[in-house]
């Protein structure tokens, strides 16, 4: 399950290259949705299943991954105001004041859309890693790591359902 898929880049990848995994897509933008599909109708993926939701609200079954680049920049962040951030839907980018909200959200419901001990597969902002980890671990999760970056950064922060 890819959580916030967008353009379904995430969905799209594993998709390709783990088929035939089943791998679904879901987003609250329908116009997020509609270049989803775009992108895998012109890849002939078959195996990539597209859902409108928020969230887990209509995912349905249970997953043995899930990952997600939910919204994390702070609303009053800088950024969003400059560059090409300025042109993207805010809807993709902010993630409340502090940056966290999509990311608790996710960590809150993950472990009854989990199958097992499955994963969970979060992107986060480069200074966020140790907050990250500590809602995971608080969350019922264990094998909590984080991954930098090509550049270095903390990004990535996988965990195991308990």
């Amino acid at each position: 399950l890819d959580l916030g898929t967008g353009s379904g880049a995430v969905a799209l990848a594993l998709a390709h290259r783990f088929a035939p995994l089943q791998v679904v897509a879901s987003d609250v933008s329908a116009a997020a949705l509609r270049v989803a599909e775009r992108n895998r109708a012109r890849l002939g993926l078959s195996n990539l299943h597209l859902v409108q939701s928020d969230w887990f609200a209509a995912t349905g079954d249970a997953f043995g991954m899930i990952v997600s680049n939910p919204p994390y920049v702070a609303s009053a962040d800088p950024h969003l105001a400059r560059g090409d951030l300025r042109f993207e839907p805010r809807l993709a980018l902010d993630g409340g004041a502090d940056g966290l909200d999509c990311i608790r959200a996710i960590v809150a419901g993950a472990p009854a859309h989990l199958a097992g001990r499955g994963w969970l597969l979060l992107e986060h902002g480069e200074t966020q890693g140790e907050a990250v980890r500590a809602l995971l671990a608080a969350g019922g999760f264990d094998e909590v790591s984080t991954r930098r970056d090509l550049a270095g950064r903390e990004r990535l922060t996988a965990a195991r359902r308990r």
